[in-house]
């Protein structure tokens, strides 16, 4: 009977939709437009620049029409400032439809030195929401440091005392690039009390040479950048395409997006495209109320009277219908089933996969393979192969097999990689959903997957691939993507896979996090995640996925899996190969916990590293690992406290507890009767 009625409503869903159309619009249009949309629908102007949008609002625009980083100060007759935590930007060209602008940083002498009573610790100072190219490069300032001992590198970009005010400071003042933070300089951003990041021009900083470089003339200048916001510009889209206005909700402490509609305020679309979406595009009597939003108050009387008069006969004829068809049924459940499926699939491409993001039909995949000739590589999730594109652009091609899932895994992979943009993220450069067909296309990373670098009997190997310094910067990148996912985003990302096999390599070995198909969102505010079934990779996967009596799912579950494959990094053999009987110690974070207790011999860090300048970094990494893979989330760091950790001195570093899930417990981590990856 259910089926019937499926399938009759289906049959029929044209006249259903029409006098639903009728019902909805006459109650919709017989109010005023909503007071968010008046105040937005225009353009204003803020200074001397005029005919501005969204995501930019201040002065007379509220801050429901804008995106909370893009807030303008507004003086008549003045260019207008950009606030970006404690810096503020002078706002000089506004090119909206490129999304670029070029900015002065406000008051550039003041950052030099500065007078005013310093902070009991560092604040990191920028502008998040702009985009640097290849021509900016962040200028670090750092005030009143206490280094203990000072490279070359440091001596090099130190900051004369000749200046004033800094003679006033009890410690040292630096400038340099990211690199200065680097381990190897020696300084520490927790060392300084206060630090400034302020982009320049890449070509400015061979101005910064000798005891006193020139920061008020580099600080001074000019630079154009590209701008973003979290949510992407996709949905701002296909809210305008609803006849919708892009704005904010201001009722969500982290002011998330919102589409202002005449009738009311939706989170992603106007009811009216979804209404329209089912008629023709062309205005015809039935759409006229849809497509005639100017109506007078004495017409939209009428169109009540007509709406409920015509809601009322729709009702009666549709009972009709499904009472005289009960028995009929020319299409089988199956077949109406998997149509509204996939029309399902393609409603959620339209509303949740950016615009600008390449749709390819299955020829064009089959033309950028050639015909699937160079295979990278193939897994549970389908196989990986070489592509280029028409411009001659190198593309890796992932064709996923059929999932139990109907493709809902691979819609969350596309939407959830499409909502991120960071230099540790993987970038996807399109998609293909052509009936059965799922594919993925991403930038090629010649480097493959880390996994082929530390698959070894001993960590020696693993230094010859790619040395410590290497594994270092690759530790840390991995965890600079996962703090962005975690805490970067519009939405918290949880990804629930990480592990070698899905941290790719690019030409310079910058690591790429990528396989975003068992990933998970929630609201930034929220921690923790609900889970139906078990995810992961055996050998990676935190307690809590399997139990919640080691508590709940959240993107502390990442931690662990970083945790796992750092130690992994460092041990080159695969957790997952360890022994598992109940005595066993060669079950390596277990194993070499015990030698990092013992610490009494010369060979590096007792046999478990090769002698190597980089003994502390690497020791960094141990220590680190060992946190993020404590049983309880509660005691694993945030990616944040992790790159802190990291970043900072090795003498800050404590040895964590040992996990209580040692090893007759461990089991537990390699349950055969969990079907994953």
């Amino acid at each position: 009977m259910v089926a019937h009625l499926l399938l009759l409503l289906y049959q029929h869903h044209h006249i259903i939709t029409i006098f639903l159309v009728l019902i909805l619009a006459s109650a919709s249009y017989g109010k005023d437009d909503s007071k968010d949309f008046r105040d937005c629908e225009k353009n204003f102007n803020c200074g001397v620049l005029s005919n501005l949008s969204y995501p930019f609002w201040g002065g007379d625009r509220p801050e429901v029409c804008g995106h909370k980083g893009f807030k303008l100060k507004c003086e008549k007759g003045q260019l207008p400032i950009i606030p970006s935590d404690t810096l503020e930007f002078r706002l000089f060209r506004l090119d909206q439809p490129s999304r670029l602008m070029t900015l002065q940083l406000v008051n550039s002498q003041d950052y030099i030195c500065p007078s005013h009573t310093l902070p009991n610790s560092s604040t990191e100072s920028g502008i998040h929401v702009f985009g640097y190219d290849l021509k900016l490069k962040n200028l670090n300032l750092l005030y009143n440091c206490t280094v203990s001992s000072s490279s070359s590198t440091l001596e090099q970009n130190r900051i004369s005392s000749s200046y004033s005010y800094c003679s006033e400071y009890s410690g040292s003042s630096f400038y340099g690039g990211d690199d200065i933070l680097e381990s190897s300089s020696g300084l520490n951003r927790t060392q300084c009390s206060i630090w400034f990041k302020i982009p320049i021009p890449v070509e400015s900083f061979r101005r910064l040479n000798g005891d006193r470089p020139d920061l008020k003339q580099v600080l001074g200048q000019e630079f154009s950048v590209s701008y973003k916001y979290d949510e992407g510009p996709s949905i701002c889209d296909g809210c305008m395409a609803s006849k919708g206005i892009c704005g904010t909700n201001l009722t969500d402490p982290n002011r998330e997006f919102l589409c202002l509609c005449r009738d009311h305020p939706y989170s992603f679309v106007c009811k009216e495209l979804l209404l329209k979406a089912k008629l023709s595009s062309s205005c015809t009597d039935a759409s006229l109320i849809i497509c005639s939003p100017g109506q007078n108050l004495k017409d939209r009387r009428r169109i009540t009277a007509i709406g409920v008069a015509s809601g009322s006969a729709g009702i009666l004829i549709i009972c009709i219908i499904l009472y005289s068809r009960r028995k009929a049924s020319s299409i089988s459940p199956p077949v109406f089933l998997k149509k509204k499926h996939n029309q399902d699939l393609e409603d959620l491409i339209r509303n949740h996969v950016p615009l600008p993001l390449k749709r390819y039909s299955f020829s064009d995949v089959k033309k950028m393979t050639n015909f699937s000739k160079d295979k990278l590589g193939q897994g549970g999730y389908g196989t990986v192969y070489k592509g280029r594109l028409a411009d001659g652009h190198l593309v890796a091609v992932k064709v996923l097999v059929a999932s139990e899932g109907n493709g809902e895994e691979y819609l969350n992979e596309v939407a959830s990689i499409s909502r991120t943009s960071h230099v540790n993220i993987v970038t996807l450069l399109g998609f293909c959903f052509e009936r059965d067909k799922r594919i993925l296309v991403f930038d090629f990373m010649p480097n493959g997957s880390l996994e082929k670098f530390i698959n070894h009997e001993n960590a020696f190997q693993a230094s010859q691939e790619l040395g410590w310094e290497k594994l270092y910067q690759i530790v840390t990148g991995v965890a600079r993507g996962l703090e962005y996912l975690h805490r970067g985003c519009n939405t918290r990302i949880v990804h629930f896979d990480i592990k070698p096999h899905n941290i790719l390599l690019d030409a310079d070995f910058c690591p790429k996090i990528s396989d975003f198909g068992l990933a998970k969102s929630c609201p930034r505010k929220e921690s923790n995640v609900s889970l139906m079934e078990a995810r992961g990779t055996i050998g990676y996967i935190a307690p809590e996925v399997f139990s919640r009596n080691f508590g709940r799912a959240s993107y502390k579950s990442d931690v662990y899996s970083y945790g796992m494959m750092v130690l992994e990094m460092v041990g080159g053999k695969k957790n997952h190969e360890a022994e598992i009987s109940s005595g066993s110690e060669k079950y390596f974070p277990q194993w070499i916990y015990n030698h990092l207790e013992v610490d009494d011999d010369e060979s590096g860090i007792n046999g478990v590293l090769p002698p190597s300048e980089q003994a502390d970094s690497v020791r960094k990494i141990i220590i680190v690992g060992l946190w993020c893979i404590q049983t309880n989330p509660a005691d694993r760091p945030s990616m944040s406290k992790v790159l802190e950790m990291l970043e900072g001195p090795i003498g800050a570093l404590k040895i964590p507890p040992r996990p209580f899930l040692s090893s007759p417990p461990r089991l537990i981590l390699y349950s055969t009767t969990t079907s994953l990856t």
